[in-house]
């Protein structure tokens, strides 16, 4: 009669942070794995990444290679990367092996040149050969986003070959998830599909040329966009990856296409808040600090620029102390503008509908919406400004503003994404601080300089 053990009870949350510890110390490598078995694989991470560096790097040396390979495969690319470097080369090697060529190719991909190819020298030949292929792709591309692993057979092999190599459990079937069996004729160029239905409703003997369909293929270098099309076109799991010659180098995933979608969303609205890469509060404090600074003390410099328009009326702020009250008002509505702008420009660019010769365009139909809704919200906040000050030219005066720095926002919103993808540089950047600040500093120039053209009609 079997036993069943009941998990272990931790009465506080730092009860657990503690037996790792004592195991660390005890090298206890049971102890550990038992440890880490009662949590999930993001909550194991978590208690991890809360260690200092050294103790992790004593952790992913105790656990067994299929452990470890399951917190690597579950930890962002970034913190992966680093806790792989961080490891004896052999160790390395061991928890690598145990990864999808996809994973594989995303963190070998990040290492130095001189730990990537002590890595590569020791694995499989084969292993090695699939990985320096893959990092050979670009990021966002169906060749960066595949697995070399296809789950494939030729058009003389029959359905029996087919059920047979199923049914064997000398293969490991994981990295094939998805995928129906691929026919390839002798270039090794896919020609065929086979599906399940097909498998089982056919004679063991039925060659695969006869039972199969014309397969749909992607090329290597298929931006993102385009596989994201392709899979919402077909209900497939995975699309087989072929090179210019039709050659099969690979099967995309959409679980891997999606991914990619849901971390290029994150990136870029972290790129649109200041942060440049993709930061976690496990990476090093300097190199968090030095990223932040980059977008920080540009920032600065901007925001000296807009204190001196300030400091220029100051004369105008000190007679009508009530423009101080709209000045945030006509900064803030114009970069909310501004940043629906770059939202859509972002949309568009992505599903391919814009491309940069097209900024005029753009402008064009951009500063029209600026126009109506400049108008719109100029009126409003003029009548709030007289009624709240009982001063027509006053509310002239900040609704006026207020429209001409919304059609400048969506000018610049709309625009600066598409000339920033015109001279190759990240069109997410076009947002955040630097929109938010450019706008602050024409809504004052506004304010400021028309409440000076009109100081006699509003004192």
């Amino acid at each position: 009669m079997s036993q069943t053990h009941p998990e272990p009870e931790f009465d506080e949350p730092g009860d657990i942070h503690d037996r790792i510890r004592d195991a660390i110390a005890a090298d206890d490598v049971d102890g550990l794995e038992a440890l880490l078995a009662t949590l999930t694989l993001s909550d194991a991470l978590r208690e991890i990444l809360q260690f200092a560096p050294k103790e992790r790097d004593r952790i992913f040396g105790m656990l067994h290679a299929d452990r470890a390979a399951e917190l690597i495969n579950e930890a962002p690319n970034e913190i992966a990367v680093e806790l792989v470097e961080r490891l004896s080369v052999g160790t390395a090697v061991d928890i690598i092996d145990e990864l999808d060529s996809d994973v594989q190719a995303d963190v070998i991909g990040e290492l130095s040149d001189e730990d990537a190819e002590a890595i590569l020298a020791e694995m499989d030949e084969q292993d090695a050969a699939d990985v320096r292929r893959l990092v050979s792709y670009d990021d966002g591309t169906a060749g960066g986003l595949m697995i070399a692993e296809a789950f494939t057979f030729h058009e003389g092999d029959t359905v029996g070959q087919v059920l047979r190599r199923l049914a064997s459990d000398e293969e490991d079937f994981e990295p094939y998830r998805g995928q129906h069996p691929y026919i390839l004729d002798a270039e090794e160029r896919p020609v065929g599909v086979v599906s399940l239905r097909a498998l089982l409703t056919s004679k063991r003997s039925a060659a695969l040329s006869g039972i199969m369909s014309t397969p749909v293929t992607v090329g290597a270098q298929a931006p993102l966009d385009e596989l994201r099309d392709l899979f919402d076109k077909y209900s497939y799991l995975g699309i087989p990856v072929v090179e210019a010659d039709g050659r099969l180098v690979g099967v995309v995933s959409r679980s891997a296409m999606d991914e990619a979608v849901l971390e290029r969303s994150e990136s870029d609205g972290l790129k649109r808040q200041g942060l440049v890469g993709d930061e976690l509060r496990s990476q090093p404090t300097v190199l968090r600090a030095r990223r932040r600074l980059a977008w920080l003390s540009t920032n600065i410099v901007l925001n000296i620029i807009a204190a001196c328009v300030i400091s220029a009326y100051e004369e105008t702020l000190t007679a009508i102390i009530a423009i101080a009250i709209f000045l945030p008002m006509v900064s803030d509505m114009s970069g909310c503008s501004g940043n629906q702008a770059v939202a859509v420009t972002m949309r568009e660019l992505s599903l391919g509908l814009v491309k940069p010769i097209d900024a005029f365009r753009v402008w064009a139909k951009e500063a029209s919406v600026g126009v109506i809704n400049g108008i719109v919200l100029g009126i409003l906040i003029g009548l709030v400004a007289w009624i709240w000050k009982g001063n027509a030219v006053l509310g002239g005066v900040i609704g006026v503003a207020l429209a001409l720095n919304t059609v400048l926002a969506v000018s610049i919103g709309g625009v600066v994404p598409l000339l920033l993808k015109r001279f190759g540089q990240d069109p997410a950047a076009a947002s955040g601080p630097l929109l938010t600040t450019i706008t602050d500093m024409a809504g004052f120039f506004l304010v400021l300089s028309l409440a000076s053209a009109f100081l006699p009609w509003i004192v």
